[in-house]
């Protein structure tokens, strides 16, 4: 079985750190705090300028569930065709019906966009009503990647129904572990299910540079705290690294 190990990052320098402590591919989003959205231009520039590992582009175009309006859809189709332009190597997306299935119309059409590129299905999978059908659905549009936790809060929850996933893909699609994922988790799994795909951000909280600071004064959610900033943290991945190569 193929190792990968593929790092979520939302900035230039989380990039350049998860590729020096051994990422085999990185997620490119925006916004990671709540959970990540589509990631800007300039920055997907220069992340590809930064970093010769393969780069797959998040395309969601907000937070919250994956029941898209029609202008928001359209502009996910242009983010993803623009991307495919720019130099991307695949891009991770997901649409749902109110029902909770698959949107097989839309995701069919964001296969056509992105063409010959890598396609994730990403987590909107752990919240669709059958993950059985979705993953039989993923493999007729040419899907190549579900990233799941097993329809838990984390991939540890969630092992048996990754397993029972795992046993169902066989070689016709890859499964790719997410949520809660460090070197320990990797080691479990690794050996209790046999998977050997992972999804991490491996991140940390750093303190902004700023020593002034009006702290009555919020930008968006008074309960988030905006002198906090998400970064890869080099020494998370390396040991991810260790704990997947061993």
């Amino acid at each position: 079985m193929k190792k990968l190990l593929e790092i979520c990052v939302d900035s230039v320098e989380s990039a350049v750190i998860a590729q020096e402590g051994g990422a085999d591919r990185l997620e490119v989003c925006s916004n990671l705090v709540i959970g990540g959205t589509t990631p800007g231009v300039s920055q997907f520039k220069q992340i590809r300028k930064a970093c010769d590992i393969k780069l797959n582009v998040l395309i969601r175009p907000r937070f919250g569930d994956f029941l898209y309006t029609e202008p928001e859809f359209l502009m996910m189709e242009e983010d993803v065709r623009m991307f495919r332009e720019l130099g991307a190597d695949g891009v991770v997306v997901g649409c749902l019906l109110p029902d909770g299935n698959l949107d097989l119309e839309r995701m069919k059409k964001l296969r056509d966009c992105a063409d010959h590129m890598h396609m994730t299905l990403h987590r909107a999978f752990d919240v669709c009503r059958d993950p059985y059908q979705a993953l039989d659905e993923a493999v007729s549009l040419n899907i190549d990647t579900i990233l799941t936790s097993g329809q838990e809060e984390d991939c540890v929850r969630g092992k048996e129904v990754i397993k029972n996933l795992l046993n169902q893909a066989g070689a016709k699609i890859n499964i790719m572990a997410g949520s809660g994922v460090n070197a320990e988790v990797i080691r479990k799994l690794s050996s209790e299910i046999q998977v050997s795909n992972f999804h991490m951000s491996g991140k940390e909280i750093i303190q902004s540079g700023m020593t002034y600071r009006k702290e009555n004064v919020h930008m968006g959610l008074s309960s988030m705290n905006e002198f906090e900033i998400f970064r890869t943290a080099k020494e998370k991945i390396l040991q991810a690294r260790k704990a997947l190569d061993s």
